[in-house]
């Protein structure tokens, strides 16, 4: 009940505001890779309520640098917890407003076309890992986890041999593209950036414990325009009415 009144409150007041005009914001969010999908979600919602316009730009490495360190670089941005700590003694993020709002877990999918193999359970993933002929994920995040995932499992230098890291330079881009040029027979990494990716299909969750997802935080940029309305996105971005939207996309509000 509290959940409800908390987001028919929260839409109430989106809805209260001025649609268009000159009182409108531009609001720019500048997204990682693994929460942009929930982003845009989000900022569809808070846009059509709110009557504010939000782009959503995925940004990452040196061309994120070059943003941040630009006269506007925007109004939020998303990123996995690490950077924010430098970026506040930068003074690129303001202090006390960086807010968990999403957790991705993993999954696997193959090439389109290819037979699904079974990780149903723990020891099923294992057989698989260890029966297929290539295995790729990335550098980011994810990548991360699921090398410790592989850790646990005991695999990691009997897969180091058939293993493609991707995700820096040259090898950059989900996991998906590569897995779609055939570059190796299976791929993992976060559910919200694979399932339905042309060329691929998706299996299911990494399974049980091995499954440590990835969370996303959003702060608001110290040289934003609109702090007002970047501050309301953010209180969007976590309220009840959230919820269903970030599950569309195959990931999980940050419990509170």
């Amino acid at each position: 009940m509290r959940a409800r009144i908390a987001a028919a409150g929260l839409l109430g007041m989106l809805g209260s505001l001025p649609q268009g005009g000159a009182v409108a914001a531009d609001l720019t969010i500048l997204t990682n890779q693994g929460a942009t999908p929930g982003v845009r979600e989000l900022a569809a919602a808070f846009s059509q309520a709110s009557g504010h316009k939000v782009t959503v730009i995925q940004e990452a490495g040196a061309a994120l640098e070059r943003r941040l360190n630009s006269p506007a670089p925007g109004d939020l941005l998303t990123a996995n917890p690490e950077p924010f700590e430098d970026l506040v003694k930068k003074g690129k993020v303001v202090a006390g407003t960086v807010t968990p709002f999403v957790l991705a877990g993993l999954g696997v999918s193959v090439r389109a076309g290819a037979p699904k193999p079974d990780i149903s359970t723990v020891e099923a993933y294992k057989a698989t890992l260890l029966a297929a002929k290539s295995i790729g994920y990335s550098y980011g995040c994810s990548g991360t986890h699921v090398a410790e995932g592989i850790e646990k499992l005991g695999l990691t230098e009997q897969l180091k041999a058939k293993t493609v890291r991707t995700g820096t330079g040259a090898a950059g881009g989900p996991v998906t593209d590569h897995l779609a040029r055939g570059e190796f027979e299976i791929g993992i990494q976060q559910t919200n950036i694979m399932v339905g990716m042309p060329g691929t299909d998706y299996v299911g969750p990494v399974p049980g414990e091995i499954n440590k997802p990835c969370q996303s935080n959003v702060a608001l940029l110290t040289a934003s325009k609109e702090p007002e309305a970047a501050r309301a996105m953010i209180a969007f971005m976590i309220s009840p009415a959230a919820a269903p939207l970030l599950r569309k996309t195959h990931v999980e509000p940050f419990p509170r």
